[in-house]
């Protein structure tokens, strides 16, 4: 029987919205930080190749960088570590930041509340590379009671889909992992991790941009496809308490 519900939180949760002045201000004061005297587009244009680079490195590895590890080692290597590693934590947020506004999908509220109500426990499972961004989120948003484990990938440095991360989060919740049900919107790294740990369901939210930033051949599929998070309602009645 599900009775535990674990999210995922980009392209499920929350979206990037574009917006260009709020990015170009992360831009800038991510230079700021960094002391930087390259151009502008030079300097990105390193920032974006030493990023695809160690994203393709984790996405081998499964294990993630902290923060401090990634800015220092990975992204801005040749920066003196003193000073990056003394903001790194902020350097995280600017960085992602320079992609747009993330903003919860509109039915995310309700549909939360409305889950712990009918009697689910609720976690998150999110490979981030930021430490803080969605525990500030949650409390922002007024979320942060709704769910007993937050499992992140930045934290406990293992990535999707590796199955220790949702075995993981079943222990911190304290449910057999067939009680586990898993919402996210990759068609591949969600759906394998969620097998390959025994989660008892797997639910992909349908999310045009996850297959145009990352495009997949789909072997593996879901035991649901839903198109608004609203629509897992429909399939999870109230819980009998």
């Amino acid at each position: 029987m599900i009775d535990t519900i674990i999210f995922d939180i980009g392209n499920t949760l929350r979206v990037v919205v574009p917006d260009k002045a709020f990015s170009d201000a992360a831009e800038a004061e991510l230079m700021r930080l960094v002391g930087t005297t390259e151009p502008h587009d030079v300097f990105f244009a390193k920032l974006k190749k030493n990023w695809d680079r160690y994203r393709s490195g984790v996405k081998v590895s499964l294990i993630d960088a902290s923060e401090m590890e990634l800015w220092s080692q990975y992204l801005l290597p040749d920066y003196p570590p003193e000073r990056i590693c003394a903001v790194a934590g902020r350097l995280t947020r600017l960085w992602r930041d320079h992609d747009g506004r993330r903003v919860a999908r509109p039915d995310v509220k309700d549909t939360l509340f409305e889950l712990k109500r009918r009697g689910y426990t609720l976690g998150i499972i999110a490979n981030t590379i930021t430490e803080t961004e969605i525990p500030d989120w949650m409390i922002e948003d007024g979320v942060a009671h709704l769910f007993k484990t937050v499992i992140l990938s930045s934290k406990v440095r293992i990535r999707k889909p590796d199955p220790e991360i949702y075995l993981l989060t079943a222990r911190c919740i304290g449910k057999p992992p067939a009680n586990c049900a898993y919402v996210g919107d990759n068609p591949i790294r969600d759906v394998q991790g969620t097998r390959d740990a025994g989660y008892g369901m797997m639910i992909r939210i349908d999310e045009p941009d996850t297959l145009i930033n990352e495009p997949q051949e789909v072997n593996l599929h879901p035991d649901h496809t839903i198109y608004n998070i609203s629509d897992i309602l429909a399939i999870f009645p109230p819980l009998d308490t």
